[in-house]
């Protein structure tokens, strides 16, 4: 009985948002279309109690629950810390949104925190089984979400490629898993490293499943090979949505990446290194490239996104704490940046039109300076010019790739960049020194503006001064992987 209670008391954030997302579906029932605003209420209060449960939690030791099949630790309490404020912010920029298109509902609240609770399993799991269901919880709740608009045909052509494409990249997680299973004779995360480090093993099956593994972890990521479906599904979605998929389930994606390969299979170091290393290089190439061709600004974010997932692997192939402490840093930082970007696209969208296209940018100074300026931190830190928030996590990850042998992969990460600033540049130039095609006026609550400036302020002021920040992935890395 006693170790029942324990259990719930170590998973009570989790269990809370459960039950919330569940109240709230229900609640949505009884109320009327004007009277929904409660139902934005009642989630964001359900973020600030969920994190003050997590907070309240914490302890520097490790702690497990549930027979060792989930970990309560200082990694995974930032993390869902990380995963309540930038949800937050996600309902903060996409509520007039949502209000203007007719979905501003219950569903979309109520997935969303079951989303978050995937990401949470994600994060806190200690077992494969575990690790899984966190992931499907997470994927199930965005094909749903990118489905929302039952009446928009992209809308409905990116879930359904989002869902095909998912379940082909879970079948291979599962069938990776099953292999590392069947050589170790167990799925929690721990007696699997002790297993591998015991005795000799067939080798070959185990590098078969770790390459599913690899593969199945490369596709959440969005990281080539795997990458397919990320333009797709960003372009097709409502920017609401995607906005969610796009900054948040990155924590979640690092934290599985942290469990399954760093802290489960690190006697294969060696070879996932290898892996790590030729996706880090090709989506660094396929993003920054690719990026340069696009008109569409959420395709043309999204081959971003991928080129700075080859940066996180940069860190994470490193196969060190400092690797793994700023691919954090970096992941970080990305969910930052990509918040005040989409951010930015939602402010400058109104009903019937979506800011979606690099022309809608055009003159953008002239209509409104503030949200030009706040564009242009965002458009520099992405590029990683300093002294920007971008400069510096990408300064660390090339550190750490440095620190553990790999120059060349280096120099040609930095000559990329320059690369990629070219697509990054090309947005202020629209800005600042084109005509303007639009002239409406931008209208947007107050609460939204005033924490998307703070939003994309922080992307200048913690470039300027990394150090608390840093300090927390630090103990949060070194607390956990010790």
């Amino acid at each position: 009985m006693e170790n029942i209670r324990y259990d719930l008391i170590t998973a009570m954030p989790e269990l809370f948002i459960v039950c919330m997302a569940m109240f709230i579906l229900l609640a949505d029932l009884f109320l009327k279309a004007s009277n929904r605003i409660y139902i934005y209420g009642l989630s964001q209060a359900t973020l600030l109690a969920a994190a003050y449960l997590t907070f309240s939690n914490h302890a520097p030791s490790v702690s497990y629950a549930f027979t060792d099949a989930f970990v309560d630790d200082a990694m995974s309490d930032v993390l869902k810390l990380m995963i309540y404020l930038g949800t937050s912010l996600i309902f903060v920029y996409s509520r007039q949104y949502l209000q203007l298109r007719n979905m501003f509902r219950g569903e979309f609240y109520a997935l969303v925190l079951f989303s978050v609770v995937g990401m949470m399993i994600m994060v806190s799991g200690q077992n494969m089984l575990t690790l899984y269901m966190g992931l499907e919880l997470l994927s199930l709740s965005l094909y749903a979400l990118v489905a929302l608009d039952r009446d928009n045909t992209r809308a409905t052509e990116a879930a359904m490629k989002y869902f095909v494409l998912g379940a082909l990249a879970s079948g291979m997680l599962l069938y990776g898993m099953s292999m590392i299973y069947g050589m170790t004779g167990s799925l929690n995360i721990a007696d699997i490293n002790h297993a591998l480090m015991g005795e000799t093993k067939n080798h070959a099956v185990l590098i078969l499943g770790l390459v599913f593994i690899v593969s199945g972890l490369a596709f959440k990521l969005g990281a080539v090979p795997f990458q397919m479906w990320v333009p797709d599904v960003y372009e097709g979605s409502p920017t609401a949505v995607t906005l969610l998929i796009s900054s948040v389930p990155k924590l979640a994606a690092f934290a599985f990446v942290i469990r399954l390969l760093v802290q489960a299979l690190p006697t294969l170091a060696v070879d996932w290194q290898q892996m790590l290393m030729i996706m880090a290089v090709l989506s660094i190439v396929v993003g920054n490239i690719t990026a340069i061709a696009q008109t569409n600004l959420k395709r043309m974010l999204a081959y971003s996104t991928i080129s700075h997932i080859g940066f996180i692997l940069y860190g994470l192939m490193s196969a060190s704490i400092n690797g793994f402490v700023y691919a954090m840093f970096y992941v970080v930082s990305y969910v930052l940046m990509t918040l005040a970007g989409f951010g930015i696209i939602l402010l400058l969208s109104r009903k019937g039109f979506e800011a979606e296209n690099l022309e809608d940018l055009k003159g953008l100074n002239q209509r409104s300076p503030w949200v030009a300026f706040l564009m242009m931190i965002v458009m520099f830190s992405m590029a990683g010019v300093p002294p920007t928030l971008g400069f510096y996590a990408k300064f660390s990850v090339l550190q750490a790739a440095l620190q553990a042998g790999y120059l060349w992969l280096v120099v040609f990460a930095v000559l990329m960049a320059v690369v990629g600033a070219f697509y990054y540049l090309r947005v202020i130039k629209l800005m600042y020194f084109d005509e303007p095609a639009d002239l409406k006026p931008i209208d947007a609550p107050l609460d939204m503006r005033i924490i998307l400036s703070v939003n994309a302020l922080a992307l200048l002021v913690i470039g300027l001064m990394p150090q608390s920040l840093m300090e927390l992935c630090i103990y949060a890395v070194t607390r956990s992987l010790s």
